[in-house]
């Protein structure tokens, strides 16, 4: 190839040549000459540079009636932007590639021919000079064309790539930008195929993309080629790194979600035109995870290397190839919604009751919507679509924005967190549930319904306005006290988010969320579904455990991922995780639950806490709980999780539980693992002395403390009357308990609810000298504040450092 003038080969080009071939090929090309000896795999390949496409259209004389097409366009109108755009592409599609500009490419595909061998296949890609910039993606707005091979097939994808930057929606994107439809030019990615039709292929973001989360990497797969994870046309598997641990050497998946992956897109060989195709994918791999934990943790390096290369946030695109059976990268630019969102106000959508639930999915946006839902079934019928509805549609596609841009919430049959609706309706700012399954049929057109994306990792569609509220907060520099603010928590899916909060940490992380929402079954069912009495039920857990050897390793690896999401969410600040304290009647809801609990009277005093955990009835279910915890700080290298007891009751029970706990590889001291005790029942308060031998820290519940001192059942409502944090009796009793504490030098610390409802008795544990207060998530910034002015009256200093949005260490 003699000094071709519109061919440029990616070793030959860096991240400044945006200009000239565009975002996508300037990025690979500065990957594949940089990257490559850190083990990034980039696929060879060459651009035609965007001076290519201007020289096309300047051969043809094509500006004129270019301009003519788009000039004074309302781009709100959509069949007039439908007819000029196709008006458009026809005109540059039809503008014959010059002979010397054919040679060049021809030249350049028979080095990779050369290279890879003669029937190398190809991807044609185009990469726009206004592309994958910090702060516009222009994702998706162009055309790709695969599995090309052949002169032929291989110039004329060259001129529907030209063509395709005359999109309906490149068109209706580039407008909402501000850019010059003429200033913007298109270079086309001409690349070895990765034959991922074989294998898997996905995207991935070196950021949480709900909460801006900066310490994990997200990774979403399915199998086949990419384009149906892009389009959202499947739902995905999703995958969580955890950055920090993982740079200390720590090798686990912090958190992963099965998807249902129904089809997967492949390669058809000989047809001219259609040369690929989904197909439905086979149960037996949808049931699978589309790459193993080697292969997440690949991603998660190559994740963490583009982004120290880059200095920003980063979406990428990979494919696994099935042939030889390596991850490449085949695409890196900016994130440009979650790293750009500014953290000043942390704004919370509640909903103030339930209601019936139409449909769920994977919710996107953290925020709730209501309006009359409007199923479109296809592009035809977007115009029936008014301003201020609910979208439910199979699945959308860049030519769907214009209509995306007025709703007030979307939901999608198809599609996961990465699909171009979930990515479209961050950019908007309203919720969106993708993945529904049923949304098409579940809803119907002109109901009332509301979208909530606020409860968690599911969507939930219910029928009607269902009342919510918004709670902002601001996150300022706030002055921390000298006492620690921690946090009550117990849903993994809120605990990127909330770390945002100013915090020292968590002082409540609560087992019993994650057993009943993700695991859903009785420990000792898990262990002997051959116990379990019903039938159904026995089903039930064998359809829980797919994908899993037995159903201890789901209980472990569930629990474990729950509670390791929360650690990392806060790392390295310490997090307390209270080992499970349901009550008899609680585990009796369990799947399988049933078949091995008793029946009591008052489950309240009965078999719970540390009595459960040393007995021949449950020490089987413990043992598991303890496996959990021991993966989490040992595997997951999340060492800033303290384990917490419930309801010890007596000092040899306490002995009891901690040899078993060492048993089983969680000795207190080693690996720095620290122990707490729930300081609950009175016998804790008189026999401090002898429990702090044993512990290292307690953490006052008060709500139970306050039921035993007083004698009232905190369950029932006829002495509800009776129950007070705020008697004098109890007040006693925390006094005592913080103060024998200070005595034996030991950590002491409050997670019940008492001072997130009383002001008064947030000050009183202040006077006390209390370590720290855990606070639930809505109440941390008034009591934050509360606490420091109660300090500033008693005289004591403030903590030197300020802290911005909680994610300083204290």
């Amino acid at each position: 190839m003699n000094n071709p003038r519109y061919i440029r080969f990616f070793e030959e080009l860096g991240i400044d040549d945006v200009p000239l071939v565009g975002g996508k090929n300037a990025s690979l090309g500065e990957m594949y000459r940089t990257l490559s000896d850190q083990g990034i795999r980039v696929p060879n390949g060459f651009a035609i540079t965007a001076d290519a496409y201007r020289y096309v259209l300047e051969q043809a004389g094509a500006m004129p009636a270019l301009h003519e097409a788009l000039d004074g366009l309302d781009p709100g109108d959509v069949a007039d932007l439908a007819r000029r755009g196709k008006r458009a592409r026809e005109i540059v599609r039809g503008a014959p590639l010059p002979e010397d500009l054919q040679r060049e490419i021809l030249d350049a595909y028979r080095r990779l021919q050369q290279e890879s061998g003669e029937d190398v296949r190809l991807a044609v890609r185009s990469s726009a000079t206004a592309e994958d910039l910090p702060t516009a993606s222009f994702a998706g707005q162009q055309e790709s064309y695969l599995n090309i091979h052949g002169e032929q097939s291989l110039l004329d994808s060259c001129r529907r790539c030209f063509s395709s930057l005359f999109t309906d929606r490149s068109i209706h994107y580039r407008i909402d930008q501000g850019f010059d439809h003429f200033q913007v030019a298109l270079s086309i990615g001409v690349m070895k195929m990765v034959r991922s039709d074989l294998a898997s292929s996905g995207v991935f973001f070196s950021i949480d993309t709900e909460s801006g989360f900066r310490d994990a990497v997200f990774i979403t797969g399915a199998y086949g080629l990419g384009e149906n994870v892009v389009q959202g046309a499947v739902d995905p598997d999703e995958f969580y790194v955890h950055k920090p641990t993982f740079e200390l050497g720590h090798r686990a998946v912090l958190r992963r979600l099965r998807g249902e992956k129904a089809v997967k897109m492949i390669f058809v060989e000989g047809e001219s035109k259609n040369t690929t195709r989904n197909i439905p994918t086979p149960y037996a791999d949808r049931e699978h995870f589309c790459i193993d934990d080697q292969d997440v943790l690949e991603l998660a390096d190559c994740a963490i290397k583009i982004e120290r290369h880059y200095g920003r946030p980063m979406d990428m695109e990979w494919a696994k190839d099935g042939i030889d059976g390596k991850i490449y990268i085949v695409q890196a630019r900016p994130e440009t919604v979650a790293s750009q969102r500014k953290q000043t106000v942390l704004e919370s959508y509640v909903l103030d009751q339930r209601g019936e639930i139409l449909a769920e999915g994977r919710s996107v946006g953290e925020k709730i919507a209501s309006g009359t839902a409007r199923v479109i079934d296809s592009l035809a019928h977007l115009a029936e679509f008014k301003p201020g509805e609910v979208l439910v549609a199979d699945i959308t596609t860049p030519d769907w924005e214009p209509v995306m841009k007025t709703a007030a919430a979307i939901v999608t049959n198809r599609g996961g967190r990465t699909c171009h609706a979930a990515i479209i309706a961050r950019e908007l700012g309203v919720p969106a549930v993708v993945g529904v399954g049923n949304a098409t049929s579940a809803i119907a057109s002109g109901t009332k319904v509301t979208v909530s994306c606020a409860e968690g990792d599911s969507g939930r569609i219910y029928n009607g306005e269902v009342g919510y509220h918004v709670e902002r907060a601001e996150l300022g520099e706030q002055a921390r006290p000298r006492t620690e603010v921690m946090v009550n928590i117990g849903n993994p899916d809120l605990a990127f988010k909330t770390s945002f909060l100013p915090n020292d940490g968590v002082g409540l992380a609560r087992m019993e969320f994650i057993i009943s929402e993700s695991i859903k079954a009785h420990p000792l069912a898990l262990v002997h579904p051959e116990r379990v009495r019903d039938p159904g039920e026995r089903e039930a857990l064998e359809r829980l455990i797919v994908g899993h050897p037995d159903g201890e390793s789901f209980f472990v690896q569930t629990l474990s991922e729950g509670i390791g999401t929360i650690a990392a969410a806060f790392w390295p600040k310490p997090v307390v995780v209270r080992m499970s304290d349901f009550k008899t009647n609680e585990y009796a809801t369990l799947l399988g639950g049933s078949s091995f609990e008793p029946h009591e009277e008052n489950p309240m005093l009965g078999f719970r806490g540390a009595s459960r955990y040393a007995h021949p009835a449950y020490v089987e279910g413990f043992t598991l709980e303890c496996r959990a915890m021991k993966r989490v700080r040992d595997e997951m290298g999340l060492t800033n999780v303290v384990l917490m007891l419930p309801f010890v009751r007596r000092v040899n029970e306490a002995d009891a539980v901690l040899e078993q706990m060492a048993a089983l590889g969680l000795r207190r001291g080693e690996n720095g693992l620290q122990i707490y005790a729930m300081c609950e029942i009175p016998n804790n308060v008189l026999l401090i002395d002898a429990f702090s031998k044993r512990f290292d820290g307690f953490s006052i519940g008060s709500n139970d403390l306050t039921q035993l001192t007083l004698g009232v059942d905190r369950d029932s409502e006829i002495v509800a009357f009776d129950y007070d944090e705020r008697d004098d009796g109890v007040k006693l009793m925390l006094r005592l308990a913080v103060e024998g504490c200070e005595r034996n030098g030991i950590h002491s610390g409050l997670c019940g609810q008492a001072p997130s409802d009383y002001p008064d008795m947030a000050e009183y544990l202040v006077e006390l000298g209390i370590d720290s207060i855990s606070l639930n998530p809505d109440t941390v910034l008034k009591t934050t504040q509360r606490i420091f002015e109660c300090e500033q009256r008693l005289g004591r200093e403030q903590r030197e450092a300020l802290e911005h949005a909680g994610h300083a260490v204290v």
